[in-house]
């Protein structure tokens, strides 16, 4: 499976509002970032962004070194056409997420997208790779996952449920 092409086909066919995971106003990430107290000039990466707006409620929140990843264009497309002018004021990272290469250190992982569809030891060990290397001295990561008891698929893929303590394995 070509998780690239699975991805641009779900955003090309489907619009960024219509897809199951689509918030409005992402009210638990928001909150989850207000409370690392990180500044309004700390560096924010969202991984496996989509069309999401959080980078919207950033950006509105007075948040300025913001950067988003996804292995869609499509996706980083509507999320930019949405922003409009605003978009320019954004790094955009077209990449699978266990092959990004970084060209800066970040002060804050975002990821409520990704992390669940890397079902085999090996993307995963990639992906922390990525996450260490790509972060600063005392970063903030937030992870979003599926819980034990959740779905065992989304978006027509399987995906791997955790607790905290995996999470932390």
């Amino acid at each position: 499976m070509n998780r690239k092409a699975h991805w641009e086909q779900i955003y090309r066919v489907q619009a960024p509002h219509a897809v199951s995971w689509y918030q409005q106003t992402p009210e638990r990430s928001l909150a989850l970032i207000a409370k690392t107290g990180i500044s309004r000039d700390a560096r924010i990466i969202d991984v496996g962004a989509g069309a999401s707006t959080l980078v919207d409620h950033l950006l509105d929140a007075g948040y300025r070194h913001l950067a988003v990843l996804d292995i869609s264009a499509a996706a980083l497309e509507h999320a930019r056409r949405r922003l409009g002018r605003r978009a320019e004021g954004v790094e955009w990272y077209e990449a699978d997420v266990t092959e990004f290469r970084a060209p800066r250190g970040f002060d804050l992982w975002h990821d409520r997208a990704v992390f669940h569809f890397l079902t085999e030891p090996a993307e995963r060990a990639r992906y922390v790779a990525v996450l260490r290397r790509t972060l600063k001295p005392g970063a903030h990561v937030i992870v979003a996952t599926f819980a034990i008891g959740g779905p065992t698929r989304c978006s027509g893929l399987y995906v791997v449920r955790y607790d905290g303590a995996m999470l932390l394995r």
